[in-house]
C-alpha cells in the first residue's frame, strides 16, 4: 500500500459519522479506498473520490453555495482530485473552493478534519457513464469573502449565504447535514 493510499485509509479511520447514511457512506469509502485501483482518478468509472468544502466568512455568519453548471443545484465548491494534490483531500478541497469562489481560503482551525463525508450519485451524461463520488468535505474559510466570484466554467453563479439561507436552498438531508456540522463547528468557537 502507497502511502497515499495509507493517508486516505487513515483519514477515513478517525472520521466519526454522525448519522445513518453517513455511517452506511463512511463503510463503503472504505472499501472503495482499498478496492480501486487509483481511488483519485476519474478513469475510475464506477467511483472516484472527490473533495468539496463548506466555505464560510472570517466571523462565521454566512456561507458561499454555487450554483453547480452541470447538475443545476445549489451546492458547496468541491470537484475532482487532480495530480497536484497528491492524494491529499484537504489539498482538493482547498484548491476546489479557490477555484470555485475566487477567494483565499485555509481550513477553520477548530473543525473536524473531514467535516463530513458523503457518498453520491452522478447522472450519466455525454461519454461519462453514471458514477459514484465519494465526497470528502470540510470546512474552510474565505479569507478575503469580498473577492467572491463565480466559474462561468463550472457554475451559474456563487452567493454569500446566511445559514438559514443556504439551508434552505439545500434540497437534501446530507447537505444539509454537513451545513449543519459547520454550522456547530463556526459557533462552537
Amino acid at each position: 500500500m502507497t502511502s497515499v493510499e495509507n493517508s486516505l485509509n487513515e483519514l477515513l479511520a478517525r472520521h466519526v459519522p454522525t448519522d445513518e447514511k453517513e455511517r452506511e457512506d463512511l463503510e463503503r469509502m472504505r472499501a472503495f479506498a482499498v478496492e480501486l485501483a487509483r481511488p483519485f482518478s476519474r478513469e475510475q468509472e464506477r467511483a472516484h473520490f472527490t473533495g468539496s468544502a463548506v466555505v464560510v466568512d472570517p466571523a462565521g455568519e454566512r456561507v458561499v453555495m454555487v450554483h453547480h453548471g452541470k447538475l443545476h443545484r445549489w451546492l458547496q465548491p468541491g470537484g475532482h482530485a487532480e495530480e497536484g494534490d497528491a492524494g491529499d483531500m484537504e489539498a482538493t478541497a482547498l484548491r476546489e473552493a479557490r477555484e470555485e469562489t475566487g477567494c483565499r481560503v485555509r481550513l477553520h482551525e477548530r473543525a473536524p478534519r473531514p467535516l463530513d463525508v458523503d457518498v453520491h450519485t452522478i447522472p450519466a451524461r455525454k461519454a461519462e457513464p453514471e458514477h459514484l463520488h465519494l465526497d470528502v468535505r470540510y470546512l474552510v474559510v474565505a479569507e478575503d469573502p469580498e473577492a467572491l466570484a463565480h466559474d462561468p466554467g463550472e457554475s451559474f453563479g456563487a452567493q454569500w449565504l446566511t445559514w438559514d439561507e443556504a439551508l434552505e436552498r439545500a434540497d437534501e438531508a446530507p447537505l444539509r447535514r454537513m451545513l449543519e456540522k459547520a454550522r456547530a463547528a463556526v459557533r462552537a468557537g
